[in-house]
């Protein structure tokens, strides 16, 4: 079963909007519009995969190869003198 609330009733009752969730998803509305959709992590791992999260939220492959130095103290730049 969907739920549909305006975003000032989500802002002012989230607990109940998230209880809402259990029951199905819960469309947002803003000026009358739907804006966003609230959902269960299990009802959003069964729209997508569930290994496909954790994929997205895993390390990039190729990431350990990039070089990086972060500037010494000294190498921070100083703001112009415009005297």
């Amino acid at each position: 079963m969907a739920t549909q609330i305006s975003s000032r009733e989500f802002n002012q009752d989230t607990s109940g909007a998230k209880k809402a969730a259990d029951a199905g998803p819960v469309y947002i509305t803003d000026r009358g519009r739907p804006a966003h959709v609230l959902l269960t992590f299990d009802a959003y791992e069964t729209l997508i995969g569930k290994h496909r999260v954790l994929e997205l939220l895993a390390e990039p492959v190729g990431v350990e190869d990039i070089d990086f130095s972060s500037p010494r103290s000294r190498d921070v730049a100083v703001p112009a003198r415009l005297d």
